[in-house]
């Protein structure tokens, strides 16, 4: 494992009102992100999950991405049965990129949730991700607002001390690293898998895979890359 502060802390670990935000295209949602939520709020005691679809994402912009309506839908399917996961359009309903400190001051400012407490944050991702972001938007100020909680993910290394003190300076206590569970599933197979017309059944919540066959998603010409 690498640096930074692993599991609980007296600040966010268990406290009242904390709760994680799961960010993604979700394009689909699949039984990765489901486990990775449950997993986080487990092990960081939080009340819940705010699975936050992105509007426009500044990050893919090499690709078409589903209409925001679909991957909401799809969100609310997949989340319907655990009480602890809530969607939340932040960002589905700002125009413009979705940019995360934009984001995490919205919630900070007005919290989706009654009860929640907007210094209890945690913004979820993979290292994959986590390797990333200091190339985000106002990286700095983002920690300052939200905690991280980074899960592994398959064939990426976790970053140590060293990284966190070069990019994030100050700030390395602001990024917690999980033990799981791995980000193993990914969204661009799906999509390549319903493009060849093969299954994708165990891969993503059975009311998904209906509204993604029912709306015809993911056709082969449109899908073939991430």
């Amino acid at each position: 494992m690498g640096g930074g502060t692993v599991g609980l802390t007296a600040e966010t670990g268990g406290k009242a009102g904390a709760w994680g935000i799961l960010g993604g295209t979700f394009d689909p949602v699949h039984y990765g992100h489901l486990a990775l939520a449950e997993g986080a709020r487990q092990t960081l005691g939080l009340e819940g999950v705010l699975f936050l679809p992105a509007g426009i994402p500044p990050h893919k912009p090499d690709r078409i991405v589903t209409a925001p309506s679909h991957r909401a839908a799809m969100v609310e399917l997949a989340i319907a049965d655990n009480p602890a996961f809530r969607l939340c359009r932040a960002e589905l309903d700002r125009p413009g990129p979705s940019y995360a400190v934009d984001t995490a001051a919205a919630l900070v400012a007005a919290p989706p949730v009654e009860g929640a407490d907007p210094r209890g944050y945690v913004w979820l991702l993979s290292v994959e991700a986590l390797v990333e972001l200091h190339t985000w938007r106002e990286p700095q100020r983002l920690l300052e607002l939200v905690r991280i909680g980074a899960v592994p993910r398959p064939g990426f290394r976790t970053p140590g001390r060293a990284w966190l003190s070069e990019h994030f300076p100050g700030q390395e206590e602001r990024i917690l690293f999980l033990d799981g569970p791995e980000l193993g599933h990914s969204a661009s197979r799906i999509r390549r898998l319903v493009g060849e017309g093969r299954s994708i059944r165990y891969l993503v919540p059975p009311a998904v895979e209906a509204y993604i066959h029912d709306h015809d998603l993911y056709s082969p010409e449109l899908w073939s890359k991430d």
